[in-house]
């Protein structure tokens, strides 16, 4: 199913931490990214931005194949 905007996710652990994105910067990622729900608000190309709301963190651009969609 792909990912569309005001879709809840989350970040899957194993292919963020694997990715070249993580080796560009601290690989120590926060809990909130594998654990809370996030809220895609915006689309382009291969990346989402994604708004975690419980804790007050900055929006994040992912990769769209490092989500998964919760139901």
């Amino acid at each position: 199913m792909a990912i569309k905007k005001g879709d809840l996710v989350h970040a899957v652990r194993e292919k963020l931490e694997n990715s070249l994105e993580a080796t560009a910067s601290d690989t120590r990622f926060p809990p909130y990214l594998f654990d809370s729900k996030g809220e895609v608000v915006d689309l382009r190309g291969d990346y989402a931005l994604v708004k975690f709301g419980k804790v007050p963190t900055p929006n994040i651009w992912l990769r769209v194949d490092q989500l998964e969609a919760l139901k």
